[in-house]
């Protein structure tokens, strides 16, 4: 009896040890996959908008403010109160109506480049994320506020190789602080044409119209083949007079400066692809452009002056997705566009090993640039989010980095920690977006916000309102401004425009990165 009962003792605890050993490695295991990048097996493709997240969906409500707060021309209603009618004779001296557009940031000029590069991503956001905007009732003031923008550049497009670049003289408006709707400056106007051309602005300018023609084409048809004739007719000038605008107009190397022009022509290219179906576009981009211009297998920055990652990123969606009766030489070229976002979303999670070192001290943010320093992180994310949802609307399980798996799910939660940061989850605990959160900048660098609206002051006698040590009396709600130092400082002071000022450029991106992130759904497979 002793016997019996201490051998089956010894076997039982035997085979207890044994299944406590086969649950601490099934443990590890499943840890180690979770840390590698999950399974091989694609998570299954997301429905329609899902239950909203509010602090994204707030902050978006926010971020979308900003666009009326840069509003030009004659204001139909009037949701910023401090706003109000101004600039009504832009464009008066060629006998256009040049008044709508945006003023680019603090100050009163009209930048065609950055403002048509506003456009472009605000109507790749909207076709992309129309539905969770419209969950948030966002997507009307976000088509309203493009429509803003692409009626200017319509007017600016007086014929078919004459475009109106620049509304201002840059050196005259930085000489005043004053109120957009009591300006009496002169506002000359600067054009490219056949004799001074500008590729880059000509291109850009191209892919706004050509991108908002594909937002416009339900709701107004007629709309939509307007742009599309301004974007095929602008297009064709671009690359038939080929020039870049900063060495043909000089002064306009102070603000915005192109580091060439064959990003925005094959940027250009990819969005009358799309808006066409036309094959000439796509093989414009796939094949000896493509050798020439795209810098496959190098990974660059998403900005407004550099739109490679840009074009990368939405050329995979055609292999993600698929696209018909496309040669051999067109598919080579396509993969190499894709392969080329791969390794940019490789630089971007932060597990990688190819992960870029361009980041903050401590707080994990994307950090490029002293100046404007969150455009970057944003568009990065902007960029991460859309790739993320290509992945899982096309079911495609895993994204290999240098042998190393990563899912749509490290995408996105890279994404989410450069929302979180410029929402204030960062050292300085604060927001970057105005208007959001209890603690954001009060001195932004913005003349129309500093300046009391009941303020009697001209050009100059201005200044004493950006040298005033009040915060502002009116809040420029939804600008985000420059950011933060590499050292994670922030000098919140009116006269620091490197790090206090915001852009309608960074609104786009960063409107289009809470669109992403507002709720989960998957991305249209066709814009049309």
């Amino acid at each position: 009896m002793g016997e019996k009962s201490r051998s089956s003792k010894g076997w039982c605890g035997w085979l207890l040890v044994l299944v406590i050993l086969a649950l601490v490695v099934g443990a590890v295991v499943i840890t180690i996959k979770k840390k590698t990048g999950h399974s091989d097996k694609a998570p299954p493709v997301p429905g329609p908008p899902g239950a909203t997240v509010k602090k994204y969906s707030d902050a978006l409500s926010i971020a979308m403010q900003f666009f009326d707060v840069q509003k030009s021309g004659k204001l139909v209603d009037k949701p910023i109160s401090w706003r109000g009618d101004s600039a009504l004779k832009d464009g008066s001296e060629a006998n256009l109506d040049l008044s709508k557009g945006m003023y680019d940031a603090g100050d009163h000029m009209k930048f065609g480049f950055p403002m048509a590069f506003t456009a472009t991503v605000l109507s790749w956001a909207i076709l992309e994320y129309g539905d969770q905007m419209e969950t948030v009732n966002q997507l009307e003031p976000a088509k309203d506020s493009l429509k803003w923008i692409t009626d200017y550049l319509i007017n600016a497009h007086e014929s078919d190789n004459v475009l109106y670049i620049q509304v201002g003289d840059s050196k005259a408006d930085h000489s005043c602080w004053e109120r957009p709707e009591v300006m009496t400056e002169k506002r000359p106007l600067t054009q490219i044409n056949t004799s001074t051309p500008g590729t880059e602005v000509a291109a850009e300018t191209a892919a706004a119209m050509a991108s908002a023609s594909l937002v416009f084409k339900k709701a107004d048809a007629a709309y939509s083949t307007t742009l599309l004739k301004h974007a095929q007719k602008l297009f064709t000038f671009a690359d038939k007079h080929k020039g870049s605008y900063s060495l043909n107009i000089p002064e306009v190397q102070t603000y915005y400066n192109s580091t060439g022009f064959g990003d925005e022509l094959l940027w250009a290219a990819s969005w009358l692809y799309h808006a066409t179906g036309d094959k000439s576009y796509l093989q414009y981009v796939a094949q000896e452009n493509g050798k020439a211009y795209a810098q496959w297998g190098s990974p660059t920055w998403f900005s407004w002056d550099n739109k490679l990652a840009g074009t990368q990123v939405l050329l995979s969606r055609l292999s993600f997705f698929g696209t018909k009766d496309i040669s051999d030489l067109e598919k080579n070229g396509l993969l190499m566009y894709r392969k080329t976002a791969e390794a940019v979303m490789c630089g971007l999670l932060p597990h990688s090993p190819t992960a870029t070192s361009s980041r903050t001290d401590s707080g994990g943010l994307i950090w490029v640039s002293e100046w404007n320093s969150l455009q970057h992180p944003v568009a990065s994310a902007f960029l991460a989010t859309l790739y993320s949802n290509y992945m899982l609307t096309s079911q495609t399980a895993k994204l290999s980095c240098s042998g190393k798996s990563f899912s749509a799910a490290d995408l996105r939660d890279f994404a989410q920690s450069q929302a979180d940061y410029v929402l204030g989850d960062n050292p300085l605990k604060m927001s970057f977006l105005v208007g959001y959160g209890d603690k954001y900048p009060q001195y932004v660098h913005h003349r129309g916000a500093s300046i009391p609206i009941d303020a009697k002051t001209g050009c100059t006698d201005g200044f004493k309102w950006l040298t005033s040590t009040k915060p502002n009396p009116n809040v420029a709600i939804g600008g985000l401004v420059g950011g933060p130092f590499k050292n994670e400082t922030y000098d919140d002071s009116r006269n620091n425009s490197m790090q206090g000022e915001p852009t309608t450029y960074n609104s786009a991106v960063i409107v289009g990165l809470l669109s992403s992130l507002v709720t989960t759904s998957s991305v249209v497979q066709s814009f049309t």
